[in-house]
């Protein structure tokens, strides 16, 4: 995945997160509002620390 495309990414992810952390908080809920921000910083750790999957290209077997 393109750089820009993980920042571009990184950026929504971490907006969204905030924006449910803000509304938790403005409810009142204090597990959740943690819960939301801890899972925003994973997903976007998570995305940046493991590489995408790719396949080699094999040789096609005949039956």
């Amino acid at each position: 995945m393109p750089t820009i495309v993980k920042v571009t990414i990184s950026l929504i992810v971490i907006l969204v997160a905030a924006a449910g952390y803000v509304l938790q908080a403005h409810l009142g809920q204090i597990g959740p509002k943690y819960a939301v921000l801890f899972l925003g910083v994973f997903m976007v750790v998570a995305m940046w620390m493991f590489p995408e999957v790719t396949r080699k290209e094999t040789e096609k077997r005949t039956r």
